[in-house]
């Protein structure tokens, strides 16, 4: 996703988003995707909302399984691309990619995980060439969240490595 004004976003590297990557059945989807990213090396970090405002991350690569509820979520800063998830779905954020809840239904509500060893941040201004030099230096996470060794990550991140 190309630079949208002050949101860097990841020119190199793609957001992905998993339809159902999770059905909720009979289980319990936040112990569900805690389990599914510990087991890939995605630790959960929290359990929440999105932020109705537009931020980014960048020092760390970010997933979110989708919990409960329905939100429309803007990708890519102001003006960016509106995407609709749903309960069983996971968001892929590449470091740096900008995103904002613009509404949600039904008790909407998700997992936050971050590849092991990277701590994140929250970022609403630009940053500067030497942040956005080690944002662009962060490696690449050794597995899919989702599907661990093989997955989209794999065949479209490392295919940028």
């Amino acid at each position: 996703m190309a630079p949208h004004s002050w949101v860097p976003n990841n020119p190199r590297l793609p957001v992905i988003v998993y339809r159902r990557a999770l059905t909720s059945g009979d289980q319990d989807l936040a112990q569900a995707f805690s389990a599914r990213f510990e087991a890939n090396d995605w630790p959960t970090q929290w359990l929440d909302g999105v932020f109705d405002y537009h931020h980014f991350h960048s020092t760390a690569h970010e997933v979110l399984g989708v919990l409960t509820g329905t939100a429309e979520l803007i990708l890519g800063g102001p003006g960016g691309r509106v995407v609709r998830v749903q309960a069983g779905d996971a968001l892929l954020l590449p470091a740096g990619t900008g995103h904002c809840l613009l509404s949600l239904a039904g008790g909407f509500r998700v997992a936050g995980g971050y590849p092991r060893g990277q701590q994140w941040d929250i970022r609403r201004e630009a940053l500067t060439p030497a942040e956005l030099r080690a944002m662009q230096a962060l490696p690449f996470p050794a597995s899919d969240p989702i599907f661990g060794a093989k997955g989209p990550l794999i065949e479209h991140w490392l295919a940028q490595a």
